[in-house]
């Protein structure tokens, strides 16, 4: 199979489909590997580096999507990309559709077969692709907001750990999944006073084994979450529903009542966010002020910290990668249904029911367009 590797054009994105060692593994197998002039610069990998690995390289993203039967990249395609995905193609990326009506229809338009990573699942029920991005982001998350704390980026002067004789910040993760586990690691390493709100007894139990006393852990309703939302100095947005659109957990209300200059980060922003006020931002421009409430809510977290996120999305994706090439779509997904969980649109058809909910639309069962 023809694998193609476009260049990233969403803005600060510099990770990479795949490493120059995810291209040899390829080769390995007997396929053949397409990389865009330029993809991997920016995190150390020259166009030398892939030509060593056996990569053809490409002038342009049209060659590239023009020649490839199957376009791995990492963050969802914009709309350019996506009308040069033509029927059949094989598209193995992110996506993230729920609150994307418009890459939808795009993506159905262009008949392609467009595979999420973030729904591929596993056997214990995890979502492998998005864990490794999610444990980035967690960690980001509190780094960011730590920063955006400080004066001089709209936040309340408060350093996340305080001081001797000065109390540190309270920072509240709403969500104990991975994202919320590496949020809470982060804070409560840098000293800070944590709190975990979810509402899975069984996540808060295994968060309390884990960490002990140092967290509180806290059973979500929404008197729980107004209560410390509003006594927090910063909080992070964990919360994750496959597939579909985040629930407004916080509403603007509930934001009004908190102190000036505290902070919130929205991880969830990918799927449309969980706060009420929080709407996309970029690495160039990442914060805006409601109420006096510092937002950060930039839609590709790990693209700040690129080379660890590709280096960690490369280990989770080549397996699947190499599944897809060697088998063909629908023989992988025969053979692997945490794989056929990720099939998102087939053949102009949205194929999981989370997105087709969300976008107001019919769904087709994934299995019906692997016969």
């Amino acid at each position: 199979m023809l694998i193609g590797v476009p260049k990233e054009i969403k803005n600060f994105e510099y990770r990479v489909g795949l490493v120059p060692g995810s291209v040899r593994e390829l080769i390995a197998h007997g396929h053949r590997v397409l990389v865009q002039k330029g993809a991997g610069e920016k995190i150390g990998f020259d166009d030398n580096a892939y030509q060593q690995a056996g990569a053809i390289i490409a002038e342009t993203a049209e060659q590239v999507y023009g020649e490839a039967e199957m376009v791995i990249k990492v963050k969802e395609p914009q709309a350019s990309e996506c009308r040069m995905l033509r029927p059949g193609q094989i598209l193995f990326a992110y996506l993230h559709l729920a609150p994307d009506p418009e890459q939808t229809k795009l993506l159905q338009e262009s008949g392609c077969i467009a595979i999420a990573y973030e729904t591929v699942t596993d056997k214990n029920g995890g979502l492998p692709l998005l864990a490794p991005m999610s444990e980035v982001a967690g960690r980001m998350a509190i780094q960011a907001g730590a920063t955006s704390l400080e004066i001089k980026n709209g936040g309340s002067g408060m350093l996340l750990g305080g001081v001797p004789g000065v109390a540190p910040a309270k920072v509240v993760v709403i969500g104990g999944g991975v994202v919320g586990t590496n949020s809470v690691r982060m804070a409560m390493g840098m000293g800070a006073h944590v709190v975990v709100i979810d509402k899975a007894l069984e996540r808060l139990y295994h968060l309390d084994l884990q960490f002990g006393s140092k967290i509180n852990t806290i059973f979500s309703t929404t008197d729980a979450i107004e209560k410390h939302v509003m006594e927090a100095d910063l909080v992070v947005g964990a919360v994750l529903i496959p597939g579909a659109s985040a629930p407004k957990l916080v509403t603007r209300k509930m934001l009004s009542q908190m102190r000036p200059g505290s902070v919130i980060v929205d991880v969830s922003i990918d799927q449309g966010g969980c706060f009420e006020t929080s709407k996309p931002t970029t690495h160039d421009h990442p914060t805006y002020i409601v109420d006096g409430v510092v937002h950060y809510c930039v839609t590709n977290m790990p693209g700040g910290v690129p080379r660890t996120s590709t280096f960690a999305l490369n280990n989770a994706t080549l397996p699947f990668a190499l599944a897809l090439a060697n088998l063909g779509y629908k023989e992988a997904m025969r053979r692997d249904l945490h794989l056929l969980n990720g099939l998102n649109i087939s053949g102009g058809q949205i194929t999981y029911q989370a997105v087709a909910e969300a976008v107001n639309q019919s769904y087709v069962p994934a299995t019906q367009m692997i016969m």
